[in-house]
Order: C-alpha cells, then structure tokens, then sequence
C-alpha cells in the first residue's frame, strides 16, 4: 500500500548558497517564493526501499528555487512534459553560454581556461558518478541514447546463434541497435509480447485496454531465456504508459546466469534513482534533455569494466588515444575507462551545462527525495481528475515512474493536449495516452491548475 501526504506551500527559502549554482559566473538567481516543499513517506517494496524504522515518519523536504528565476518557461507555460523535450535550467543555460561566449572571444585559449578543477570533462564524469553512486572511470559523455546504445550493440563480441531480449514496445533509440545486429549477424532478437500490466486498489484503476502499449511480464521474460541469451536490453521506464521494470529484481537474474544487461535509463534519469551497480547493469545510457532539465543534443553513458573491456571499438578518432594531444604520435593506445566511447570532439559548452544540473540541482538532495516529491504531485493529479473523463493508470509501487499516463474517455490525447497547449499549459499526448509529468520545478498550484483544465474539457 501506498500512503503520500502533501505540505502546502513553505513559506521558508532554499537554504542553499545561490552563488554555487554557477560555476565562474557572477550569476545569483533570487530566491523567492517559488520555493514549495512537498512531502512522502512510502511503504513499498520498489527498488530503493525506506528503512523499516522510517515507513511513518520519514518526511521528503527539498528546497529548490521553482520560481521563474530558476525555469523562466513559467513565464509563459505551466509545463508538465518533462518525459518529452524539456525546457533548460536557466543556470546552466549560463553556464552553457559562458563557455560559447569565451570562445567567441578567446578561441583556443578558452581550452586552457577550462584545466584543474574547472575541468570540463572531468567535472562531467565526478558529477555524474556520484549521480550513479559509481566511479567516475565509469562515465562516459555521449550525444544521446541512440549514439550510446549503438556503441554497445555494434561492439558487442557475438557469435552464431546469440540471443537478445528485448521488449516488443520499445523506444527506436533501444530497438534499432539490436534489429542491426540481426542483419549483420547470425542473432535473433527476441521481442517479449505486451500483455496487461498489475496496478493498484484504488477506485480510479481499471484494466488497460489491449489496443495501448502496456507493458511486460518478467515471467514471460523468464521463459524465453535460453543458454544462448547474451543480452536483455530494456528501458527502465516505458515512454507511453510509463511502465518502470523492477531492475533490482531483472538485474539479480541476469548476474546469476552471465547475461548483459542494458538499460535504456531515458525515461528515468532525472526523476528515479538510477544506480547501475544496485541493478549489476552492464550499460546505462540517458539524454540530458528530459528529467535532466539539460541541453538537446547532451546524454550520458555508464559502463561496468568488465563489460566495457570485451566492447569492441566501432568509432575512433582523435580524442580517442591516451596519448592526448600528441596527434603524430599513431601509436594505438585507446582509453580503457569510460573515454573508450569518446572517439572525438564533444559540445563541451552543452556538457558543461548538464554537468552544472547533475552537480547543482541533483546534487543537493538525493534521487529518493526527487521521486517522492514527483510522486506525490502525481497523487495530487489522480486525487482531483474526474474519473468519469480519465482513466490514470496506476502501477504497483515497484513498477511505477514519472510519467502518469491517462486514458481519455470522451476526446483523444491530442485533442485534450492540444486545448490544454491554448490555455499554456503542456501535456503531451502519446500512442492514444495522455503523459502527465511533473518535476522537481512544478508546484502543487501548477498541477491543481492542469487537473482543473483538464476536467474541464469535458
């Protein structure tokens, strides 16, 4: 059973020292009262599970500045689609655009400004480590998923007769790496069935119907695993119905019979606790664009050793030696960390500003504290949607993500988003679901205002 409660508004400020949002930037967002504080105590059996002393008492108090200071999108939208395209923290928008700006003035030289504990790259992989609770040897800064994925699924050492499990439902970015590998190789991709997926007691929930993509069963899963089954790769969050696999369960699987798991984490890095190690995955690999608030074009990868060591090149170029800089010396010397999929020259303007988020957003309450404070804004939401309009789709504990989807009953999914899109507000709409999905950003106002509109179009 799940048991939320919600604070109303705080009326304290984020204790928090505003000038380390930014790094070399004389940049001090004020804090005002967009301040709110939300709270959740959880007796489940998901994967991070609460100590059994706190399942009463423990209280999710995070303090982030939510004013439009902070997420200047306020200032025109109420946005609730961040398992879509998001908008861009402003602080690291700055942070960003000062590194543009000093190679619009310094060239080269802003190379040489950017050493020491400024150090792009190396602030990139200490912040996301500590994300990940990993080593930073084990982070790697890629583009997006797709470029991530197709690295591990090109490099990977098959052979004849190899199986890959996957999911009949997935996204592109973790379906058409491994429908490659089947044309280029004697392997056979597996494509587990959809089928109806277990939610919870409550007045509001009902079967989904079969003409929506749901979910998979790890039974089913289970079944289809052979002695010639190297990989499972899945994503940890279903991008329509927002179906989260239990990985703790599906990783402890993979670890007793030798098989790679790899996980899309695009629909759950940001908003979930993403921790490879707890999960014994293989990769993980995310955008930045989504539940990171980062720029588009950004994403991160991990990598365990083991598993990077027997991933073969597929890309190389001039970053990709140890040697560095010493372009005449050819000798073939590539990184063995998480630098072995860095083959060239990254946006590290971009990649600055999503290491600012992981480090001064993220960084400053735990991952635990964001889904709870997510998922009680979502019970928000189904507490006040008119069931005769919405049918919430509501997963079990173990199984459930950011994203709320919502079963219209009288309009389709565009249709609703797109009247919600003219009074500001920003759902999306999603293979027949509507994506319900507030942030660390949004207030309990802001979704009492899209519940409100949406019961209104009736």
């Amino acid at each position: 059973m799940l048991k939320l409660y919600y604070a109303r508004q705080s009326l304290c400020h984020p204790d928090i020292d505003s000038r380390t949002l930014i790094r070399r930037i004389d940049f001090e967002p004020p804090l005002n009262d967009g301040c709110f504080t939300v709270g959740a105590t959880f007796s489940t059996t998901d994967e991070h599970p609460r100590p059994a002393d706190s399942t009463q008492k423990n209280t999710n108090r995070m303090n982030i500045d939510k004013s439009p200071s902070a997420f200047p999108i306020k200032n025109e939208y109420n946005f609730l689609a961040h398992c879509s395209v998001s908008h861009l923290y402003q602080p690291a928008a700055e942070v960003a655009k000062h590194c543009i700006d000093r190679q619009v003035l310094a060239g080269r030289q802003m190379l040489f400004e950017y050493s020491g504990e400024q150090h792009i790259a190396n602030n990139f992989y200490r912040n996301f480590a500590a994300m990940m609770k990993t080593d930073a040897d084990n982070i790697t800064m890629t583009t997006n998923t797709s470029e991530a994925i197709c690295m591990i699924a090109n490099g990977y050492p098959w052979k004849s007769g190899d199986q890959i499990i996957s999911y009949v439902n997935e996204y592109p970015a973790n379906h058409y790496p491994w429908v490659l590998q089947t044309k280029k190789h004697d392997v056979e991709l597996i494509q587990l069935a959809d089928c109806d997926v277990p939610q919870i007691d409550h007045p509001k929930a009902a079967p989904i119907p079969d003409s929506f993509a749901r979910g998979w069963s790890f039974d089913d899963l289970v079944s289809h695993v052979t002695d010639r089954t190297r990989v499972i790769a899945i994503s940890h969050v279903q991008f329509t119905s927002g179906f989260a696999a239990d990985l703790v369960q599906l990783g402890e699987f993979c670890k007793d019979r030798g098989i790679d798991l790899v996980v899309d984490a695009a629909q759950s890095f940001g908003c979930l606790p993403v921790y490879p190690e707890q999960w014994n995955a293989a990769a993980v690999a995310s955008a930045g664009w989504k539940w990171m608030l980062g720029p588009v074009g950004t994403g991160v990868m991990y990598t365990r050793p083991d598993f990077r060591e027997k991933i073969a090149i597929t890309m190389t170029g001039a970053d990709h030696m140890k040697q560095d800089t010493q372009y005449l010396d050819h000798t073939w010397n590539p990184h063995t960390n998480g630098q072995k999929f860095q083959y060239s020259t990254v946006s590290y303007s971009l990649l600055d500003g999503l290491s600012s988020i992981a480090k001064d957003l993220f960084g400053k309450q735990s991952m635990e504290e964001v889904r709870d404070h997510n998922f009680a804004l979502q019970d928000i939401a189904i507490e006040g949607l008119d069931g005769d309009l919405y049918q919430p789709v509501l997963h079990v504990p173990q199984h459930r993500s950011g994203i709320l989807s919502l079963i219209p009953k009288k309009h389709s999914a565009p249709e609703i988003c797109a009247v919600l899109e003219k009074k500001k507000i920003i759902v999306t709409p999603r293979d027949g679901y509507i994506r319900f999905a507030p942030h660390v950003c949004t207030t309990e106002d802001e979704v009492q205002q899209a519940v409100e509109a949406l019961n209104a179009v009736s």
